[in-house]
């Protein structure tokens, strides 16, 4: 019988590279995430039926991880802060030639999901009447590393 695991625990934290090309090894958390996006990376499909086939058939072509990785946030005063530091973090590596990596680190002895991609500048959340006050952060991934031991 498998245990199934909750979201309680899950944390999200960045690193930038130290070397060019080489996953950094402390990452820093940014707290008060609730919610984070999926992160599937589908092939597009590229028909490569000849005339004498029946049935069509496909070869896996370049993967899309969609362009647009959302994270969800209670915005405080201390997301807003780690946010604009993150996107500073990632700006002077860029310039420099190096990638931002992004760990989601799951609880229940799962490993580490990893990738890499640009943080963007946050905007301001939607507003409504007796809510909490959130807002939606958005990544665009570059690279997908996929799953591996956790940095912790």
């Amino acid at each position: 019988m498998a245990l199934e695991l909750s979201t309680i625990g899950v944390k999200f934290k960045y690193a930038v590279e130290s070397t060019a090309g080489t996953k950094p090894s402390n990452f820093t958390e940014i707290t008060n995430i609730i919610s984070l996006g999926e992160m599937n990376a589908q092939p597009d499909q590229l028909d490569c039926t000849d005339l004498s086939d029946s049935w069509r058939r496909y070869v896996a072509g370049v993967k899309d991880s969609g362009g647009d990785f959302q994270v969800g946030a209670n915005l405080t005063v201390a997301f807003k802060t780690a946010w604009e530091a993150l996107v500073t973090a990632s700006e002077t590596a860029r310039a420099a030639g190096k990638d931002t990596w992004f760990e989601i680190e799951f609880p229940g002895g799962l490993t580490s999901f990893y990738f890499t991609g640009e943080p963007v500048e946050l905007g301001t959340p939607s507003i409504e009447v007796n809510q909490v006050l959130q807002a939606t952060a958005h990544i665009v991934p570059n690279t997908i590393s996929g799953w591996a031991a956790s940095s912790t």
